[in-house]
């Protein structure tokens, strides 16, 4: 099958296009997909990258996110049949323990992600278990579907299960053109909250106002901590969404009103920063750590999603072929919205 490896970590360089790589056999209770659409995601650069004591076996296909028609069923799959048009969960449990059972998926201590933990979506075929795939309605494309799964889950279980966000209570968003920050933007404005939302240029804090956000910062032209407090009359924001993480968490920290959540869902700026703890019980903050989802939360996005509620923003989309052009743009930072490859 057609693929896109990585046989030792580093740059964009490193990924590899290959048309002879084994093509995938279901196990029991697995269906392989035909891949269609993958989309990039900001994991898969630093899965490439490698970090210290990362062990993958090599070579390693990445990507998380994919949509498209099952191939073929492994012994117990039911539900499902070959033909059938799906969107793939990327958040793999072991479907067995407590934790898997009563729902909670990716609290589940072998809990993996595709691309990161295993062979991923850059490919023409995937296997994954009958479990993580959901079948997509006609009207909804391939490109939508994947370009929905990892960021939205992420957006989803942060705001609203893990920072129990109400309708009536204000939200800021560190960052804007980031697939987890639009997809923020957008599940905040469907539980009622008022918006704010770091930019890191004036186009970028137009593209979020169109998205929904109800203020945007321009960072490049003014003090982003200061003109939240201006806009909240000093009271700060009730919940933080920060996936900067090292450049901007003392930041979200001063933003934060007093009882308010900061949630760190991502580190793109670094993960080894330093805080001023007397911040943090003067204000009486919570920092709530949250990753991915669990299959729940899936299945509502995604019904979200084919009802038209949340929307999917595509900025780019390559052949599968130029991942490595791909993987380019999207280390660039200047997409709003996700980078697909069209398998």
């Amino acid at each position: 099958m057609r693929a896109i490896l990585i046989d030792e970590h580093g740059g964009a360089e490193k990924l590899r296009y290959v048309d002879d790589f084994p093509t995938p056999q279901p196990a029991i209770g697995e269906v392989r997909v035909r891949v269609r659409a993958a989309a990039l995601n900001r994991l898969d650069l630093w899965v490439r990258d490698g970090w210290a004591g990362i062990k993958l076996p090599l070579p390693h296909i990445l990507g998380a996110d994919a949509a498209g028609e099952i191939d073929a069923l492994g012994e117990g799959a039911e539900g499902l049949a070959v033909g059938d048009r799906v969107v793939l969960n990327p958040g793999i449990g072991c479907g067995r323990c407590d934790l898997c059972l009563s729902g909670q998926e990716n609290l589940c201590p072998k809990f993996g992600i595709l691309g990161e933990d295993m062979h991923g979506t850059y490919a023409e075929y995937v296997v994954v278990p009958a479990r993580n795939v959901l079948k997509l309605p006609d009207h909804v494309s391939y490109e939508q579907a994947a370009a929905a799964a990892l960021v939205y889950l992420t957006a989803w279980h942060s705001l609203i299960r893990r920072g129990g966000l109400r309708a009536g209570e204000s939200v800021l968003i560190v960052g804007a053109g980031g697939g987890v920050n639009s997809a923020s933007i957008q599940i905040a404005k469907l539980a009622g909250a008022t918006v704010y939302v770091v930019a890191s240029s004036a186009e970028k804090a137009a593209q979020a106002l169109a998205l929904g956000a109800d203020a945007a910062i321009d960072r490049s032209a003014e003090d982003w901590i200061r003109a939240i407090f201006q806009r909240t009359e000093r009271r700060g924001v009730d919940i933080v969404v920060d996936n900067v993480g090292k450049a901007t968490i003392n930041g979200s920290i001063r933003a934060v009103k007093r009882g308010g959540k900061i949630l760190i869902v991502g580190n793109t700026s670094g993960y080894d920063s330093e805080i001023d703890l007397r911040y943090l019980f003067a204000k009486h903050i919570s920092i709530i750590g949250s990753t991915m989802a669990n299959h729940a939360d899936f299945v509502q996005v995604m019904r979200l999603m084919f009802e038209g509620k949340l929307k999917p923003l595509i900025s780019a989309r390559y052949p599968l072929a130029e991942a490595r052009q791909a993987h380019e743009r999207l280390a660039q930072g200047d997409v709003f919205g996700k980078v697909i490859l069209e398998v």
